[in-house]
């Protein structure tokens, strides 16, 4: 095995060293945000209604309702989308596609492409950092136990390339694999740049998919009908994918045993 493709340890065994690395001053930085944050949410009235108006429009699906939210702020719109794609990235796993596709609908496919790369990366990070600095048992509770279990066996098989393969696979939940990665001993760096590239492909086809959701209804038929042939390829994609590894695991001992021999 080449030196570069050595697994990453698992999270569940590196959490404990990865925690006595952080300062003290990084954790109470972190949780006095987080106090604050859940401060003004019980306090103030208006914060808690727009955060429960927000997570309805995830879970809902409501297209119209989050374009409107986002437009109504006008020059204020791209900082409040960005915003939104780091709060959704906290909040996991409520769906990034949907804030991706309304910021192509309102700025155009490009710029809304830009606009979501770069407040995705910048999510993850943060998911990075809180796992980090606070440690799995704070992770666990901003996503699952299973999900974060599914990460620690998809990290032992793959190793480095590990963040890499999850950003190409969409079927694989982005932020959980950022809070999965900042529980290990990898670099803060070779996570971020494998983010970026691996996100980069998905970002622009749904970009392009959301800057047609507009003009009527035929556009938008056609939109849909791009999301659903996308929706295909990928399921395609995925049982290739999982039917090469399935022949590899099977080849591999094969192997061993005529080396043996």
């Amino acid at each position: 095995m080449d030196k570069n493709d050595e697994p990453v340890i698992s999270t569940q065994s590196r959490a404990a060293p990865a925690e006595k690395k952080q300062s003290r001053a990084g954790k109470i930085v972190v949780l006095a945000v987080i106090l604050a944050a859940l401060a003004a949410y019980l306090a103030v009235p208006a914060v808690r209604r727009s955060v429960n108006s927000l997570i309805d429009m995830f879970r809902t699906g409501d297209f119209e309702a989050m374009r409107n939210f986002i437009a109504k702020y006008g020059p204020w719109a791209m900082a409040v989308s960005f915003l939104l794609m780091v709060f959704q990235s906290i909040a996991a796993p409520l769906p990034a596609f949907f804030i991706t596709l309304t910021n192509a609908n309102l700025f155009g496919w490009w710029q809304g492409a830009i606009l979501s790369w770069t407040s995705a990366m910048a999510g993850a990070a943060v998911c990075f950092y809180i796992a980090r600095i606070l440690g799995r048992d704070v992770v666990v509770k901003l996503c699952t136990a299973k999900g974060l279990a599914q990460i620690d066996d998809f990290f032992k098989k793959y190793g480095r390339k590990s963040i890499l393969i999850a950003r190409l696979l969409p079927f694989i939940s982005f932020d959980i694999v950022s809070y999965a990665a900042g529980l290990t001993g990898m670099g803060f760096w070779e996570f971020f740049i494998a983010t970026g590239i691996g996100q980069l492909p998905a970002t622009i086809v749904y970009s392009y998919v959301g800057g047609m959701l507009t003009g009527g209804a035929r556009l938008l038929f056609t939109g849909l009908l791009c999301l659903f042939a996308l929706a295909i390829l990928v399921t395609i994609i995925r049982s290739m994918w999982v039917n090469r590894q399935k022949a590899k695991a099977e080849v591999q001992p094969r192997d061993a045993g005529e080396d043996e021999d």
